[in-house]
């Protein structure tokens, strides 16, 4: 059975999710969901209280494929996501931003969200993004970014987290449900803008 992964996206930027260019990946942050989720598993990403949104579906994906780094960065179906600072907001915060150095084999950033604001590597996030060498894709999602509607109990069960973290545990029969209602919203893929933009 699948499972369903739910978190709060306190920032929500088009990045982590990055929901363009016909999928939505998970290529940063969140490196415990990274590591776990399998190919069929739900990932739910709620608003933030901070926001206003708390309660409210950012995006859901069901993951089609997971794959390394050097993988996501080698995939011509993924160089659209490689980052243009300068260029649109799409291509501005796309998370395909890691890669081996050749000569050093060391983690190498590009100029993104994740680095600093001069363009100089963010080693913090580097490791945190790193730790796990795991992309999450998904041809199978909906992302509404600052304008989903409010989630409601399935069966009785609130499946937002709210706080860091995420969630996982959740009864079958809540999963099931979860996925009626997401199929049953008859959107997918892109459909809102992200929130903070």
């Amino acid at each position: 059975m699948a499972r369903l992964f739910s978190y709060v996206v306190a920032r929500d930027y088009g990045f982590a999710p990055n929901p363009f260019y016909g999928f939505c990946t998970l290529a940063t942050c969140k490196p415990k969901i990274r590591e776990t989720a399998s190919k069929g598993d739900w990932i739910v990403g709620t608003g933030s209280k901070r926001n206003g949104r708390d309660g409210f579906l950012v995006y859901a994906m069901r993951v089609t494929e997971t794959m390394s780094f050097h993988e996501y960065w080698s995939d011509p179906r993924f160089a659209s996501k490689k980052p243009e600072l300068h260029a649109s907001r799409r291509k501005a915060f796309g998370d395909n931003i890691y890669y081996r150095d050749d000569s050093s084999d060391e983690w190498r950033q590009l100029d993104s969200h994740h680095s600093y604001e001069d363009g100089t590597t963010n080693f913090r996030n580097v490791e945190n993004d790193t730790r796990v060498n795991r992309v999450l894709v998904s041809g199978d999602f909906i992302y509404c970014g600052g304008s989903g509607p409010a989630i409601p109990d399935f069966r009785g069960r609130n499946i937002c987290h709210t706080t860091q973290g995420h969630r996982c545990r959740f009864p079958n029969e809540t999963v099931e449900a979860f996925v009626e209602w997401i199929r049953g919203l008859g959107d997918e893929g892109y459909c809102g803008a992200p929130l903070n933009w």
